[in-house]
């Protein structure tokens, strides 16, 4: 039985979880070597290069997340023509992604090479950490078709349903960005810009290793001249698909960032507790967010197979298991922050503000675990729209507005600040779960 089959038959808790681990681990090697950065930083700088590493990182998470929403659309697409054996319809959907990514990638780094100080300006940089952060991005800007590169060529092994070879990726960018962090930032002491650099470099490495197993892979049908031209209705249907899915993760991105600009407009103390907790709240969201596209993966070749009932119980099954994570993630947070914040920080006063944010933050886990989910389920089912739609609905009804009203009405802690961020969550759980019963009354009609 190959690979691409086993989504569709076999035990579904299985299926899901056998599928998610490579996720899991893709996911956890990817956010590992980001906080490597933060961490080596830490280790031969002081609060003003740890603030450019962690706000400049958050910009290119941001970016990231946009661009894997956007390859989502791919995964979902080769998934669901997978599963109803339309060979010719998945290579087609292959050549269409690459070519058209490529291209976007390129417009955009031009685009954001020369907004990188503006960038900076927007949200708010102190003053101490401005030119490092300028300097970070711009170097990564240079890196966005390897990231480009990437997330698409992943995107279409996992939506095959081959989650494993994204993972050995991943890997190899992380050992390669590892040793050069330690080389250009603690031997050469090139602070911000030693950072940037290893993770580029590190991200070419993956890129170049990454095509090679492309070449080598079988997919099952082939690729040639024609597959590679561009094809409208596939890129409409790929768009349809992950431009919601896009534009939802870059509004999430951009709620934390005005978040982050908050702090920073709070001095550079609450600026880099900000930083390092998000950089460990990302940490907690692996598992959600591996879920959400093991559970999108499945969905879609299972409704392209005729098999609802499966992806149904795929959903079932990632709810279980990411709810319970998110409660162990809030209680272990409850009582000892100190023993997370303090790996990236010796300063008494950034970690104390960074163990109340992280107290309140923490709850995060639990109910992004529970959209997280339905999100997965809702954009292999096509309707993408809906993750979207909760998720611009909890930003302006909460994260943004809530943030800045518990700065302002509490600006000597963190703590009712890190609140808008799982109360916001807890809106768009609300929401997913409206939409997923009104749906299931409307099949049982």
């Amino acid at each position: 039985m190959n690979e691409k089959n086993e989504l569709i038959t076999g035990k579904v808790g299985k299926t899901l979880i056998f599928f998610a681990i490579p996720y899991l681990l893709s996911s956890f090697m990817q956010t590992f070597y980001g906080m490597a950065d933060l961490f080596i930083t830490g280790l031969y700088n002081g609060s003003a290069t740890i603030t450019a590493v962690s706000v400049g990182s958050q910009v290119m998470h941001m970016l990231t997340v946009i661009l894997l929403g956007f390859a989502m659309g791919t995964t979902v697409r080769i998934g669901r023509a997978v599963g109803a054996g339309d060979k010719r319809a998945a290579a087609q959907t292959m050549g269409t992604t690459g070519v058209f990514f490529m291209g976007f990638a390129c417009v955009l780094t031009a685009v954001l090479f020369v907004m990188t100080k503006g960038i900076t300006r927007i949200i708010l940089v102190p003053a101490d950490a401005a030119k490092e952060t300028v300097t970070y991005l711009r170097i990564c800007f240079l890196g966005i078709p390897f990231i480009t590169a990437y997330n698409v060529i992943s995107s279409l092994f996992r939506g095959t349903g081959d989650s494993r070879s994204p993972m050995y990726f991943v890997a190899v960018a992380c050992v390669v960005n590892i040793v050069l962090d330690f080389l250009f930032i603690g031997v050469w002491d090139m602070g911000a810009a030693g950072a940037a650099l290893g993770t580029i470099l590190g991200q070419g490495v993956s890129v170049a290793v990454a095509l090679v197993m492309f070449k080598r892979k079988d997919f099952g049908f082939a690729m040639n001249r024609q597959a590679m031209r561009p094809n409208r209705q596939i890129l409409s249907d790929i768009l349809n698909v992950g431009a919601p899915i896009a534009l939802q993760d870059g509004l999430i991105q951009v709620a934390f960032m005005v978040i982050t600009v908050i702090a920073n407009s709070r001095g550079l103390i609450a600026a880099a507790s900000v930083g390092i907790v998000e950089k460990l709240i990302g940490f907690m969201f692996l598992v959600p967010s591996s879920f959400l596209s093991a559970i999108s993966a499945v969905t879609a070749q299972n409704m392209g197979a005729g098999k609802p009932e499966r992806a149904r119980q795929s959903l079932y099954y990632g709810l279980m298991i990411t709810v319970g994570w998110g409660v162990l993630c809030s209680v272990y947070n409850q009582f000892l922050p100190q023993t997370l914040i303090g790996l990236f920080t010796q300063e008494e006063q950034v970690l104390a503000a960074g163990c109340d944010y992280m107290r309140a933050y923490c709850f995060d886990t639990i109910f992004a675990g529970i959209h997280f989910c339905f999100s997965g389920y809702f954009c292999g089912d096509q309707k993408s729209g809906i993750s979207f739609l909760h998720n611009i609905i909890a930003i302006l009804t909460m994260r943004i507005p809530g943030a800045y009203a518990a700065s302002r009405l509490f600006p000597e802690t963190l703590y009712p600040m890190g609140w808008a961020a799982p109360l916001g969550s807890l809106i768009s759980a609300a929401i997913c779960v409206g939409f997923y019963v009104h749906f299931r009354r409307e099949e049982k009609r």
